[in-house]
């Protein structure tokens, strides 16, 4: 299952399962909610994070905090899992589309 991850907006965080996308507008900053809500997520859907073979994650265009969040958390994830970790600009993403209004 492939795992994407947006975090470009500072209004929220999307994250796709395969063809499922998942939104929150986080009450918390970026790093608080990501990973939450990611395994959230997962429990929903009955799969687990060992079910992850691949992540996809937004590097831009987006807010340079939000975008470092993301991506930290999938470079990890990434590293204890022994997936691939694969950096996509937002208009190249299937599933973890915002509509960017210039957050920063």
């Amino acid at each position: 299952m492939t795992l994407y991850i947006n975090t470009s907006s500072n209004e929220k965080v999307v994250i796709g399962l395969d063809s499922e996308r998942f939104e929150r507008v986080p009450e918390d900053k970026h790093a608080q909610v990501v990973l939450p809500f990611i395994l959230e997520t997962l429990e929903s859907q009955d799969k687990t994070i060992q079910d992850i073979s691949e992540i996809e994650v937004a590097t831009g265009p987006g807010s340079y905090t939000g975008l470092r969040v993301g991506v930290s958390v999938a470079q990890t994830l990434g590293w204890a899992l022994k997936i691939p970790v694969n950096g996509i600009l937002i208009s190249q993403g299937k599933f973890i589309e915002i509509e960017y209004e210039g957050d920063s």
